[in-house]
């Protein structure tokens, strides 16, 4: 069954639209612990949702799920997930790194006021799909997609994300009950927050920075244009 579908606009967004975007971009933050306990009522989340389910998506196949959780007993058994396989992660870092990698908070889960399951649900489409019959994996990729929306809503609604991937695989499949076809791709902490860092927490800390952007690009092909990137030097984020 085909939509008719009109033609809107393109143009460019005003000075000010354009300002809000980047800010939303830049100043966005994995938040693990700033987390106030105002709760996230219903019509805000729908927003952020909304955004979400607005993402692209390989074949217009829309493979994502969003499991709300606000129960404690949930979020508990989330939480003993990911301290068993938080204990595993520390022991692979060498002695020079662990002390600080013990030190870091990379988790909320008890402490936002609710958490968001996203989810894949890798058989919606069915066996075959436009655009992933020779990279199946697009899925996977399309789901994510909606994880950047609802994290860039979320930091207009002054609302905090922290994204949870520390747990051994099938333990969140296990506490869900998620079909054999479903697999979970992003457990979100979300809560109102009043401060954010003014750069990532793993920059501030000391774990890691950001890269230079000119040496990440090239030309036509792997390696080619060295010193020759045409990155204009005055382009920096925006204050927060």
């Amino acid at each position: 069954m085909s939509v008719s579908a009109s033609p809107v606009a393109a143009g460019a967004f005003s000075e000010s639209e354009r300002a809000a975007v980047y800010r939303a971009i830049f100043s966005r933050r994995d938040v693990r612990s700033q987390f106030t306990d105002t709760p996230v009522d219903k019509d805000v989340l729908m927003r952020i949702l909304t955004a979400a389910h607005h993402a692209p998506s390989v074949g217009f196949m829309q493979p994502w799920n969003f499991i709300i959780v606000r129960d404690a007993g949930v979020k508990g058994r989330v939480q003993a997930a990911f301290a068993d396989a938080n204990a595993e992660a520390e022991a692979m870092f060498g002695p020079d790194r662990r002390p600080l990698y013990s030190s870091l908070k990379l988790e909320g889960i008890l402490q936002a006021p609710v958490s968001i399951c996203v989810t894949c649900d890798r058989a919606r489409g069915g066996p075959v799909v436009l655009g992933r019959t020779h990279a199946p994996e697009m899925d996977l990729y399309s789901t994510v997609c909606a994880v950047q929306n609802l994290w860039l809503a979320a930091r207009s609604e002054g609302i905090g994300v922290g994204w949870v991937s520390i747990f051994r695989s099938g333990a969140l499949s296990e506490i869900l009950g998620l079909p054999e076809s479903v697999v979970p791709v992003a457990w979100l902490c979300l809560g109102y927050v009043e401060e954010l860092y003014d750069q990532p927490e793993l920059a501030a800390k000391g774990w890691a920075s950001r890269l230079p952007l000119e040496q990440l690009i090239y030309c036509d092909a792997w390696g080619q244009c060295e010193g020759a990137r045409d990155v204009p030097s005055d382009v920096t984020p925006p204050a927060c």
